[in-house]
């Protein structure tokens, strides 16, 4: 049998520096060390992740807190999702005041107008989630800052930017705020701003000739990233070879009995710069079929955004194959598990967090539809082709040969960066 393989661990930005957090004990007197951290979250699974991720790498996985942003939903709040979350809250106040038992009548495609959640975690069943509340979070961080120091504050979403620049805003010499994903404007609203360099996509000369010079003074970001910008390839995760690792052992009876090599293939669903539909499910059963005499077994997974008429064509095709398992989106989830003990990936082109994740590992990824991205996606698709992370999924592949690069450390890279802003901010972490 083909053993599996992980990438190697990266060196651990708590060790640069020859002590705990790049400071030897020596130097701990007088020095305020962060030991806490505060994740501010959106409901987005793919966001929140990036920010767990982070806390993840920074050692700090045992010592967070996790809030939420939250907006109302159903009927017309499904047309006020432009707006900054604190107006749309207004606004549905105003609305439910003035029309109160005939909110039914601002009930759009079905749905009734839904209160806000009175306990954040209630749709991801976690009663330890709470509010995101500017008020509470900076009360908190200036009480306990005698006693347990600074506090990390990190968040990821658009939804969140209004929230974490607040916090900064109001206790500054009492946290250090970490905004993941560009914040469209105004960075110096936070202490350090980690995005994907395809972000800057809008600035670049390919960029600027698809624009109406009169439109381009609206596009985002309006100026190249500075000094306390972090760009990263990807998106950042909770994918690293101690995670790999322990899935591996986690999920060895379900994948060690399988025939190699085995090949994942994980779906996602058409974005705003990716958009599809059954043609290029269609494609890839085509394809899929071309390459399965050089497959040992297949595992075949789904996103939450995978539209039904997608999936239901990939089971059509594939649902009773004997080499062909299909994830019935049941609990628990195998995800993990396929980044362990896969031999190679394919992955639709819309997912920049799939893509992130099976690049961590170091193992073949092959990815279908990059014809169909737009915009900065092409960006992006260009910078893993050019580091030879991917390649094109053709049909024509022998998924039998491997082949490797040095894993995407995005991740680590990061949270590297944010202990360096710390030091020179005077500032520790230790876990």
């Amino acid at each position: 049998m083909k053993p599996i393989r992980l990438p190697e661990p990266p060196a651990s930005p708590r060790a640069i520096g020859g002590g705990v957090g790049g400071i030897t004990d020596i130097f701990d007197a007088g020095v305020s060390v962060i030991r806490r951290a505060v994740v501010i979250g959106n409901g987005f699974p793919a966001s929140e992740n990036q920010s767990l991720g982070l806390v993840h790498a920074l050692g700090l996985s045992s010592h967070h807190t996790l809030y939420r942003v939250t907006r109302p939903r159903g009927g017309v709040n499904e047309w006020l999702h432009w707006l900054p979350v604190s107006v749309h809250k207004k606004l549905y106040i105003i609305i439910t005041q003035i029309y109160g038992y005939s909110r039914i009548l601002f009930s759009g495609r079905g749905k009734k107008l839904m209160p806000l959640p009175s306990e954040n975690g209630f749709s991801a069943g976690l009663s330890s989630v709470l509010e995101a509340d500017v008020k509470n979070i900076v009360t908190m961080a200036r009480q306990t800052f005698e006693k347990e120091g600074p506090l990390l504050v990190v968040a990821c979403g658009r939804d969140t930017i209004s929230i974490a620049s607040s916090i900064r805003r109001l206790a500054s010499d009492n946290v250090f705020v970490v905004q993941i994903q560009h914040p469209r404007s105004r960075l110096e609203r936070f202490d350090l701003v980690i995005t994907p360099q395809h972000d800057y996509y809008p600035l670049t000369p390919r960029a600027q000739e698809q624009v109406p010079r009169f439109l381009r003074r609206w596009i985002t970001p309006r100026e190249p990233p500075d000094r306390h910008v972090v760009l990263t390839t990807g998106a950042l995760h909770q994918v690293d070879s101690a995670a790999l690792r322990s899935a591996a052992s986690a999920w060895h009876d379900e994948f060690a009995p399988l025939a190699k090599p085995l090949l994942v293939v994980n779906i996602g669903g058409p974005t705003r710069y990716c958009r599809y539909g059954g043609d290029l499910a269609k494609q890839l059963t085509a394809s899929l079929h071309n390459v399965l005499a050089s497959c040992g077994s297949v595992r075949i997974s789904f996103s939450r955004r995978t539209p039904e008429k997608i999936s239901n064509i990939v089971v059509k095709e594939f649902g009773t194959h004997p080499k062909i398992n299909i994830w019935n989106g049941e609990e628990p989830n195998p995800h993990m598990g396929h980044l362990a003990w896969a031999d190679a990936f394919i992955i639709t082109a819309d997912s920049v967090s799939m893509l992130s994740e099976a690049c961590s590992t170091g193992k073949p990824v092959y990815v279908i539809g990059v014809e169909r991205c737009t915009w900065k996606f092409v960006e992006f698709h260009k910078t893993l082709r050019e580091r030879g992370l991917v390649r094109p999924f053709t049909g024509l592949e022998d998924m039998s040969e491997s082949w490797s690069y040095p894993p995407l450390n995005d991740t680590a890279d990061a949270a590297s960066r944010v202990h360096q802003a710390l030091t020179e901010r005077g500032w520790a972490l230790r876990p």
